[in-house]
Parts: structure tokens; sequence; C-alpha cells
């Protein structure tokens, strides 16, 4: 009875694809997934507190001004001559500071200018890794959904092989172990096509958790697909935009240039500081012990101010000694992100250069496939062959389709993969895969 109920399941899943209307592209899911995917959201959050924390770098070159005021009250006794007074005083101060001369607040607010390369490096480095996911999870649903058919397909040709058997059985052409056989054959496809509904299944709730859609439909590929070649099709070519581009390098970059600021705000430690001061104060007061009337006093100030360091018990040389060994490190970090970032988009463009010789072999398998099943077909028809060559070379032929599949299906995402490998992946990019869908 499960067995029974398995085939409208496997069809009810492949059939949700045949949908054309409700099916939606790569881009319109990598659009959705752009406004709901937690981990993209969370970026974006990191990148809008970049900004602001290096727009709070800007405090350190411009003026500060403050307002402190207060108010008290006394009461005086004297014994001799007795007397008791009470008095009060009002007090408030504006003042207000700009430095002149600051190399340590120059420095910082130097890197504070980085945090926005920074920023957008990081962001970048989030998009691009969205429309991988994206992309990866939609061709996942896709792959799932062609084993699926696949296998719903050769369930149905071993069935037709199965009922030949037992006719020929019953007619006495055939024995009983061309019977069993087919039989076997037919318990193992139900097996894998048990498997492959539950994979489809679990790719199609990956899908919709990754875009924030329920019951998403990834639209096909177009039958028969021409797959983009490489542009530029020279590996050194790719290796050199990451140079520019990568987001990943521009970090390292970055935090190179940060470590080096970082080198002269120590040894500014050993510079003066210069700072314009001014202030002005108002206070009045009821009266004093010894004058009984009310007064009042206005006093304004404007000065420069002048400090010189002259020693902090060896803390500033060690924190030179520490921040150029640190710029040593970011400098060699830098080294091992371009190294390791050539080696990637190396590793991602072979790949691609393999993938697409693979579709074209497997194509080619594919139709020698097809006439090997031909040919067994026609042979067992006439007794030449026997069943189990037939069997075996429907699955081959199945087999072959599901592998084609999955070539092209790497291919592509090995394309985006190769342009995040080297850092100009974009979403733009998604279109020419969507030229290749079903419209």
């Amino acid at each position: 009875m499960r067995i029974s109920r398995l085939l409208p399941l496997s069809l009810a899943l492949v059939g949700v694809f045949a949908g054309a209307a409700q099916a939606q592209s790569l881009s319109e899911l990598y659009t959705a997934a752009r406004g709901y995917d937690a981990a993209y959201q969370s970026a974006r959050a990191q990148y809008d507190a970049n900004l602001a924390k290096a727009d709070q770098a800007k405090a350190l070159i411009l003026p500060s001004v403050g307002l402190s005021a207060g108010a008290s009250h006394s009461e005086f006794e004297n014994s001799s001559p007795s007397y008791s007074r009470g008095y009060g005083t009002q007090s408030a101060t504006l003042s207000a500071s700009q430095p002149l001369y600051r190399p340590v607040n120059k420095a910082s607010y130097a890197q504070g200018l980085k945090q926005l390369d920074l920023a957008q490096a990081q962001l970048i480095a989030a998009e691009q890794d969205l429309i991988v996911r994206v992309s990866q999870a939609y061709f996942d649903a896709l792959g799932a959904k062609d084993s699926l058919t696949f296998v719903v397909a050769q369930k149905a040709a071993v069935a037709e092989q199965l009922a030949a058997a037992k006719r020929n059985f019953e007619v006495g052409t055939s024995t009983i172990t061309d019977q069993r056989e087919a039989q076997s054959r037919y318990d193992l496809v139900v097996a894998q096509e048990i498997a492959a509904t539950n994979d489809l299944r679990v790719k199609l709730i990956a899908l919709d958790i990754l875009v924030g859609k329920d019951s998403t439909t990834p639209k096909r590929l177009s039958l028969p697909v021409a797959l983009p070649m490489l542009n530029p099709d020279q590996v050194n070519t790719w290796v050199e935009q990451a140079e520019d581009a990568h987001p990943g390098l521009k970090q390292a970059v970055v935090a190179l240039d940060v470590a080096k600021l970082e080198t002269e705000k120590a040894q500014a430690g050993h510079k003066p500081t210069v700072d314009l001061v001014a202030s002005y104060n108002v206070t009045n007061n009821t009266a004093s012990p010894t004058v009984g009337g009310a007064y009042r006093s206005n006093v304004g100030t404007l000065g420069v101010q002048f400090n010189l360091p002259l020693f902090a018990g060896y803390s500033i040389q060690n924190r030179v000694r520490e921040t150029v060994a640190l710029e040593e490190k970011a400098r060699n970090d830098v080294d091992g992100t371009r190294r390791a970032v050539a080696q990637a988009t190396r590793t991602a463009y072979f790949g691609v250069v393999s993938g697409l010789s693979q579709v074209t072999a497997y194509e080619a398998a594919e139709a020698s496939s097809q006439s090997a099943l031909d040919a067994n077909k026609l042979g067992y028809q006439v007794g030449v062959r026997i069943n189990i060559d037939v069997l075996n070379s429907q699955s081959q032929l199945f087999q072959t389709k599901r592998d084609l599949a999955k070539a092209r299906y790497d291919v592509l995402v090995g394309g985006l993969r190769l342009r995040q490998a080297n850092g100009t992946l974009k979403a733009e990019d998604l279109n020419a895969i969507n030229a290749l869908l079903a419209p």
C-alpha cells in the first residue's frame, strides 16, 4: 500500500514544476532572499553600523563645546559680634576647545575614513555569498526534480520490461530468470524513487527557507541548453581582475592601511599637542560673609594650550614596537590573501572548464546510451539479447541523463563561483542564467 501511494506523491512533486505561470526565475528568488535572508540582513545592519562608526571619527578634529552650571546656598553665623547671614551663588560656564595640532586625532580620523572602504567590501562579500547560496539552492532543487523525473521514467520503462518478461515466460519464449531480474530491477527503482522523492522535498524546503516563500517553483532550463562559454578565456585575466575587485583582498589592504595609521598614532605619543581653548563664565552672588549686597562677575578667557609628554615609563616606545609588529602581520596577511584568492580563482576557472567538457562528453554518452538501449530492445525482441541487457541499458541511459543534468547545473553555479572567487560577481550576472530558463 505504501508503494502504491508513492507514485501519486512523486507525480505531485514533479507536477509542482509544471505550472509555468507560478514558477520563479533565479533573479526573482534572489530578490526575495535579499529582503529576507537573516545572514544578509545581519551584514546590512553591520554595514550601517560601520558607516556610523566612521562618522564618529570626525569628532576628533571638530571643536567641542560644553555648558556647565551650578547653584549653592550657604548660611554664615558669627559669635562676636553676633550675627548671621545667608548667601547664595549661581554660575554658568560656556567652554569650547578646538584641536590645532593633535597627530593622534588626525590618524584616528584617517582610520575612520578607512572604515567606509571596509564596510563596503564586507557588504559586497555578503551580497556575493547570497547570490551563490540562492543559486546553489535553486539548482539543487532542479537537480532533485530531474532525478525524480528520471527515476519515475525509469520505473515506467522497467515496469514495461517486467510485463514483457512475464508475457514471454507465460508463452514459453523466456525463462523465469528474465522475470525475476526484471522484478529485482523494478524493486530497486522503487527504492530509488522513495529516496528521490524525499530529496526533492528537502531541497524545496531549503529553498523556501532561504528566500522566505512557500512552495517555491524554480523554472527549468530550456532544452536544448547552450551553456555560456568562459569570457575571458584566460585564467590569468581572471586572476588579475581579483587584484582590483575581490572584497576579501580589499579588506586585507584596508587592514594594512589601518595598521600603518596605528603605528603613526603610537609614534605621535612623543609629539606635543596644541589646542585652542575659550570659556565664558557668569557668576551671580546674592551676598558674601562680609558683603551684604548682591554682585555679579563675568569672565571671558581665550588662549592656546600646549602639552608635551616628557616620560611615560617607556610605554610609548613599547607601543610603537607593538604596532610595527602588527603592521608587518597585516602586510603578510595581504600577501596570504592575495595568494589564496589567486589559487581559488584558478581552481574555480579550471572547474568550469572541466565542467563544460563533461557536459559535452555526457551529451555524446546520452546519444550513445539511447542507441544502445534501442539496439538491445530490438535484440531482445528477436532473441539475440536477454532481459538483463535491456535493463542495464535502461539504467545506463537514465543515469547518464541524470549526470548530464547535474553537470549542466554545476557549470552554471561554477561560473558564479568563479566570479565570486575573483570578486567580480554581481546580481546582474544572474540575467545570463535567466535567459537559459524556460519561459
